[in-house]
């Protein structure tokens, strides 16, 4: 059976970028569509909604971050966001919004190709791995992208699901905040960069909010997180 070719959307309003971005990506075996402003490419994922999404921060109109929070109302499909160099504040409200990935401008198109291929990849099961993780009352649906607490669903970002996922599936160990976030976030840990941090600050308290031990997810100054059932709720 001859799978189907992958469509991605390119959300950017400089065309000269997004045609060389089309290029390339269509020479990697994918099929993709432009939008040039947001108002645009909400309109063409309700149409026919792609595979994946590549999106700028910057647009005119409404900017990216108002696409996503928009977007994450209706869909679950996988976002790469556009981001500023050097801009942390952008790649973490990206990040806790709902993105699965950022990449910083400027940025060399076969990096671009190489984490669209992994998102991808996270994004479409290829093997046979547990569909649930389970802890307690705690289950996350792995084949869904869901995490329920005695049947209620608590809502996290992809991002968040992705580092809990990670966490859960290695209880008891020790991850370390560089090898957490090659693992979750499918890129190496930048000087300065606090990602880790932040998702999991944010994943905490939407647990906490839900009844559960949010302090589940232990750090350990100077090692890093650690998941374990037996902390006692806050």
């Amino acid at each position: 059976m001859v799978k189907p070719t992958p469509r991605l959307l390119i959300v950017d309003d400089d065309r000269d970028l997004a045609g060389m971005l089309v290029e390339i990506l269509e020479l990697e075996g994918y099929a993709v569509g432009i939008a040039t402003d947001g108002e645009a490419a909400l309109q063409q994922v309700h149409e026919l909604p792609p595979d994946l999404l590549i999106l700028d921060v910057m647009l005119p109109g409404i900017d990216g971050f108002e696409v996503l929070k928009r977007l994450r109302r209706d869909f679950d499909l996988p976002v790469i966001m556009l981001t500023a160099r050097g801009d942390e504040s952008e790649r973490i409200h990206g990040l806790v919004s709902g993105a699965d990935d950022y990449i910083p401008k400027p940025f060399n198109p076969m990096e671009l190709a190489a984490r669209v291929h992994n998102v991808l990849r996270r994004s479409i099961p290829t093997g046979q791995p547990l569909e649930t993780l389970t802890a307690g009352a705690m289950v996350l649906d792995r084949k869904r992208r869901k995490l329920f607490l005695d049947d209620t669903e608590v809502k996290l970002t992809a991002a968040e699901l992705r580092v809990l996922e990670q966490l859960m599936q290695r209880s008891g160990e020790v991850l370390s905040r560089a090898h957490l976030t090659e693992l979750a976030l499918n890129r190496p840990l930048e000087a300065y960069d606090r990602s880790i941090d932040t998702l999991i600050s944010k994943m905490r308290k939407k647990l906490a909010d839900a009844g559960f031990a949010g302090n589940c997810i232990r750090s350990l100054r100077g090692h890093g997180y650690v998941f374990d059932m037996d902390a006692e709720a806050p």
